[in-house]
Formats: C-alpha cells, sequence, structure tokens
C-alpha cells in the first residue's frame, strides 16, 4: 500500500514521555504558525497511562507549536517513509505560554540565569540504557566482544543521530548486563535538552527497525545495576568563550561556576522529586552503587551529586574549554527539559545567593555520623520518592521558581504514580517500570 510521510508535533511530558500528534508532512509549514491542538488534562498522564487529579478536568484548550529548528527525519528503510518528529511549545490558543510547558519552564530558568550572570549554559546529556529481549549475557562491561555483539545497533545510532542533527560523542558497551551508554556533544541552551529527547528517541527509532527492546528505567533489578542519566555543564561568555574554570580558584571553578555548584547542592533535596523522579529511582539512588546519595561536590568522584570532571593535559583543546561540572542524581523517568530547569533555577538562586563554594568530599560519607554530616553542610538524599515529594512540597523558594499553579499538579501527577505501584514487590516495581519506560 502506499504510504504518505507523516510529521509528528511532540512535546516532552511530566513523565518524561514524548506524547503528540502526528499530520502529513507537506502540512509542516503551515503547523509552524498553526500547531495541532493539544488539551490541558493530558499533563496528568502518567507513565503508566493512567490519570492523576487534574485542575483542568475536561475543559480548555491548548495548541503545541513546533520548533522548526527541532525538526527531526531519520531513515530506517529505502522502502518507507522516513520517521520524522518536531519537538515544539505548548501554548494558550492566545500565544502565552502555557504554565505546564516542560520546554517553556526550561527556557524561562535559561532566561533568569542569563539575567542574574551574562552567560549562558552550554552542555549535555549522557543516557544509559539496557536491552530487555537479549537473554543471558556474557560479553563482559566495556568489551570489544559487547561492542561486536550490537556493533550493528551501535553504528544505526550514531548514524540516526548525525540524521537528526544531533553530534555524537561515544557509545559503548556499559558494565551492567546488557547495558550501554550513548552521549552526545554539547550545546547551548534549550537544545542541550531537545538533544536529550531526539538521542532517547533515536535509540527507540533504531532499536524497533531491528528488533530490539531497549528500557530507559532507573534500575530493572533492586540488586542490579542502574540506569543513569549525566548532566554535564559549564558556562560561555557573551563572545562565545568558556566562562566555567579559574586555575587560581578553589577547585578551579570560576566565580559564577562556584556559586552555582553551590546553589545545586543547597537546594538538591527539594528538586530531587523533579531530576529523578520515580518510585525505583531510589532503589537506584544508594551508597556505594555509584550514583548519588548525599548533596556532595566531588573531584573525580562518581558516587557525588555533582562531580568536577577531569580534563587532559595532552588534549588539543584548551583546559578552559574541557572544564566542566556533571549532574548524577537523575535519571530518564524525568523530562530533560525539568531536570535542567530545576538544576538552573537552583544554580541561579545560588549566584543570587552569592553562596561559597564547599569543600570537595573525599571520605565515604556513610561512614560519618549526621553530626558530621551536618557539621560539612551535607544531608542524605531522600530514600524515597514520596519524602522527595514532601521535601519539595515543604520547600517555598524551590517551589516559587516554577510557574503557578505547577508544584500542586506536579505532586499530584506523582502521586497517583506512586499509587499505581503502591504494594508491589521491588521487583515487581521495577519491572512495571522497566516495561513503562
Amino acid at each position: 500500500m502506499k504510504r504518505e510521510e507523516m510529521m509528528i508535533a511532540c512535546c516532552s511530558d511530566l513523565a518524561g514521555k514524548v506524547r503528540g500528534k502526528a499530520f502529513p508532512a507537506q502540512q509542516f509549514d503551515k503547523r509552524l504558525r498553526r500547531g495541532v491542538g493539544w488539551t490541558p488534562t493530558n499533563v496528568q498522564i502518567t507513565c503508566f497511562d493512567v490519570l492523576a487529579e487534574s485542575p483542568f478536568g475536561s475543559l480548555g484548550d491548548l495548541v503545541l507549536i513546533p520548533d522548526a529548528e527541532t525538526k527531526v527525519a531519520i531513515e530506517t528503510d529505502d522502502s518507507v517513509p522516513p520517521e520524522q518528529f518536531v519537538l515544539g511549545n505548548i501554548r494558550y490558543p492566545d500565544g502565552r505560554p502555557w504554565e505546564f510547558c516542560t520546554r517553556s519552564i526550561l527556557q524561562d530558568a535559561l532566561g533568569k540565569f542569563e539575567e542574574a550572570s551574562g552567560l549562558t549554559l552550554f552542555g549535555a546529556f549522557e543516557h544509559e540504557f539496557q536491552f530487555k529481549n537479549l537473554g543471558v549475557d556474557d560479553h563482559g562491561a566495556f568489551t570489544l566482544s559487547g561492542f561486536r555483539a550490537e556493533r550493528e545497533f551501535c553504528e544505526a545510532v550514531i548514524a540516526a543521530m548525525r540524521q537528526a542533527g544531533v553530534s555524537p560523542d561515544t557509545i559503548l558497551r556499559e558494565f551492567g548486563s546488557n547495558q550501554y551508554e550513548v552521549t552526545m556533544n554539547p550545546q547551548n541552551g534549550v537544545t542541550i535538552a531537545d538533544h536529550s529527547v531526539i538521542t532517547r528517541e533515536a535509540v527507540g527509532t533504531v532499536a524497533h527497525a531491528l528488533g530490539r527492546q531497549p528500557t530507559f528505567t532507573p534500575i530493572r533489578d533492586p540488586a542490579g545495576v542502574g540506569n543513569g542519566v549525566h548532566i554535564h555543564m559549564s558556562f560561555l561568555d557573551k563572545e562565545g568563550n568558556p566562562a566555567t574554570w579559574d586555575g587560581s580558584a578553589k577547585h578551579e571553578l570560576s566565580s559564577v561556576a562556584s556559586k552555582f555548584v553551590a546553589g545545586i547542592l543547597k537546594y538538591l533535596d527539594s528538586i530531587i522529586a523533579i531530576t529523578a523522579p520515580s518510585v525505583v529511582s531510589y532503589l537506584r539512588l544508594t551508597p556505594h552503587r555509584w550514583s548519588a546519595a548525599f548533596n556532595n561536590l566531588g573531584f573525580r568522584d562518581r558516587e557525588a551529586s555533582v562531580r568536577i570532571c577531569p580534563v587532559s593535559d595532552i588534549s588539543d583543546v584548551a583546559r578552559a574549554s574541557q572544564f566542566n561540572f556533571e549532574f548524577r542524581a537523575a535519571d530518564a523517568t524525568a523530562s530533560p527539559y525539568l531536570q535542567l530547569a530545576a538544576l538552573v533555577y537552583a544554580g541561579t538562586q545560588g549566584i543570587k545567593d552569592d553562596l561559597p563554594v564547599p569543600d570537595a568530599t573525599t571520605e565515604d560519607l556513610t561512614a560519618l555520623s549526621g553530626d558530621a554530616l551536618a557539621a560539612k553542610g551535607l544531608v542524605r538524599l531522600p530514600q524515597s520518592l514520596q519524602e522527595a515529594l514532601e521535601r519539595f512540597s515543604g520547600n517555598d523558594i524551590v517551589k516559587g521558581w516554577f510557574p503557578k499553579g505547577f508544584a500542586d499538579v506536579y505532586i499530584k501527577h506523582k502521586q497517583r504514580e506512586i499509587k499505581h505501584v503502591e504494594g508491589l514487590s521491588d521487583e515487581e516495581a521495577c519491572l512495571a517500570y522497566e516495561r513503562a519506560y
């Protein structure tokens, strides 16, 4: 049968799901102006496709307006049309940004950061995922044979990323069973999150074509290896010069960077409900899992929530251009837009409050008493989504960063998610999230 090329206008929602509507690709230019219709209550569709309590009910209308800069076309087979989608912003019919549009929230956060600092954000996401349908994996972590086993998939993902306008960095066989990681080169501003969304969908496109079933769930097995999202950040000045490194400063962090990092760490326990927002996220965020369990800064420490990344003295790239820090208390059950917005809001608050950069930890924090942790300004991060939501709900400063009504809607969304897996064992909850993501 003859097939017509279609384009899907998409958004990344509160559950980190990419949802949208398809239209004939030949209408693309018209849809840039008109958009596609959207429904307010869609915001309360959880990752399990059940509706949380909604303040909108059946009322209201919105439009999802595509951003032409995010247009994606991925060729999978010469005999079928390419997979095409475009990301966009949800707006009221009069053009105003909708308060619960994750992309608009990030754009607001980035604007406030630039206003406070005179700088722009430069960064990239790293994604870990596992295949569900490959059975026993006996290739070994980081091995050539592990890459060889999925060579066609890996090479096709890199090609799909390039077709989609994303600059690929690496793809590798990771530590866990049937686990792989894909990374991208850094971009500016909202494009950081755009490319995160596009990369995850590129993995899905290729996997579908090759009969693979990837899952980006935070953890498949309570006793196993988790799948994290690592968010690398640095800053550029108005001329495009790097503005994160200062060789004479503490930890080599520039003044703005140190305050930004301090803001993330100060407010981390109240924003982790956004950066790691699933029930099973907190099975992964435990000590000695190479994830994050405290609000600490680490120097090349992969158990720190914020890690100062290494630079190479033998690289052909200048030290200032290499220098960046990495946020590790995150996973793919969140929208990249919301993750980055929460971090940027927190960092901007750190700049406004002129916070001092903390010391980098060098010891096993689980060996310290509560008093010893408090003396260092450290706290154990929430150990459940419910606890994380309570800290978010109880922090008026953090809630005030987001649009009016956002916190209440977000908490109701997540409470419905918690209810869905209530009473399940950890293993059963892991399976539910594996299917969802």
